[in-house]
């Protein structure tokens, strides 16, 4: 039998301290990763967040647990995000920024739990069912 070689993992002489957080929201899924000393900049799926939601009501969602922490300048944060809509997308950054900040500053947890940014939105589209034309809405009655 062949042996198995193992492979060897380089890690980078300027790797810095990454805090990462799993998001979630409808069927999106979101990984992010902060690095603290940064100045602001957000990049999600390698585009800027400017670039990547055009809307300002996406962007405001994004930014929320920054603002509500007073840390819009403070950090440098990647996600990738992946599935749903972009309204979905936003909502499951914003939950991943959050888990990714507690993990920085445990002290941060209240006041973000409080907002609401903590807590996984479970509310997913119903499913469609059979005899109707959608997940509640059923075919026209016609009297005549």
């Amino acid at each position: 039998m062949a042996e198995a070689k193992k492979a060897i993992k380089k890690v980078p002489a300027d790797k810095t301290i990454q805090y990462r957080g799993t998001g979630r929201r409808k069927s999106s899924i979101a990984r992010v990763r902060i690095l603290p000393n940064g100045n602001g900049n957000i990049v999600v799926n390698g585009k800027s967040i400017t670039e990547y939601f055009a809307a300002d009501t996406l962007k405001f969602i994004v930014n929320q647990p920054l603002v509500l922490t007073n840390a819009t300048t403070k950090y440098d944060i990647f996600c990738n995000v992946n599935g749903g809509g972009l309204t979905g997308q936003a909502g499951a950054i914003r939950h991943g920024v959050s888990r990714a900040l507690v993990r920085l500053d445990e002290t941060l947890k209240p006041e973000l739990k409080a907002a609401g940014f903590m807590t996984r939105d479970s509310r997913v589209k119903e499913r469609k069912k059979y005899g109707l034309k959608a997940a509640r809405r059923g075919p026209q009655f016609r009297k005549r």
